[in-house]
């Protein structure tokens, strides 16, 4: 396995991909390849670069399909010509090393009729979910692409929590997160045999591996409260190495049907529109759909 992830000069900017909220753009390389980028000058900051980087090359280590990811250099001059004044401001926020994710053209969203997930790779997907504390891999936003017939991980950024306050990483080391409705949780996913197969090989030598691969200029251990680059990324070693050893505490095995789903979130409609002023309550909940009769 590589110690470091390769690394590419930007040449050509081609389409910004507005469906997320971090706006990643498709980059032409000179190594003749095609990038999703994530720009270091998004809202979501470097955290999320770092949580693609240790999320999705774990989760290659671990078997699942990750797209090829490299470093790219990028020249804000690149992408002269976009006409978006705030892309543009991403763009020009965002000059030096960012995050480039292999372009799987002809690639499609995941729904279950589209593809039928074995219940052991579903269970090893919802596995890392829950060891990585991704909570952003859901029904309505599953952050999984069909690509040849064969399920990917894609879009690893919201996970690692704790890495936001590192003051409470030591409490929620064993804390288990929602996952009830993950995207693969009507594919009856055998996380008991996930866990079986996968706690075992994520070891600290592992961990430090994949934590290596992490731009040093990604990382921030003054503000994380850390005294150098190199204790910060034993943090994320230890974090993930402890969590890992106590997956019975936070081992998810239970998961929502579409139905449960469907009146949960037509409770929360309900709430939200219990909660407005009257002259509001007509108006219709953009997130929920139309306003019920």
């Amino acid at each position: 396995m590589v110690n470091q992830l390769n690394r590419v000069r930007a040449l050509r900017y081609l389409d910004p991909l507005r469906a997320g909220g971090s706006v990643p753009g498709i980059v032409e390389t000179d190594d003749l390849g095609t990038y999703v980028v994530k720009f270091t000058g998004a809202a979501q900051g470097r955290k999320a670069l770092v949580a693609e980087v240790i999320v999705g090359e774990l989760a290659r280590r671990l078997g699942l399909r990750v797209p090829e990811l490299v470093l790219v250099d990028f020249d804000p001059a690149v992408g002269a010509h976009e006409p978006d004044a705030e892309i543009q401001d991403l763009l020009r926020a965002s000059s030096g090393l960012n995050l480039g994710m292999d372009y799987l053209p002809g690639a499609r969203d995941f729904r279950p009729e589209l593809l039928k997930v074995d219940p052991l790779e579903a269970g090893e997907v919802v596995w890392l979910d829950a060891l990585t504390a991704n909570v952003d891999r859901t029904r309505g936003n599953p952050n999984l692409m069909v690509w040849h017939g064969r399920l990917w991980l894609i879009d690893n950024g919201a996970a690692l929590v704790f890495h936001h306050r590192w003051s409470g990483a030591g409490a929620a080391v064993a804390k288990p997160y929602d996952l009830s409705a993950h995207a693969l949780g009507g594919s009856a996913p055998d996380v008991e045999a996930a866990d079986v197969r996968l706690a075992p090989l994520v070891t600290p030598e592992l961990l430090r591996e994949v934590v290596a691969l992490v731009p040093s200029q990604w990382l921030s251990p003054e503000e994380d409260g850390f005294d150098s680059v190199a204790e910060l990324r034993e943090a994320y070693v230890r974090q993930l190495a402890t969590r890992a050893t106590l997956s019975e505490q936070w081992l998810p095995r239970s998961f929502a049907t579409e139905q449960q789903l469907r009146a949960t979130e037509a409770a929360r409609s309900a709430r939200t529109l219990a909660g407005r002023p009257a002259w509001l309550q007509q108006v219709p909940d953009l997130r929920g759909g139309e306003r019920p009769n």
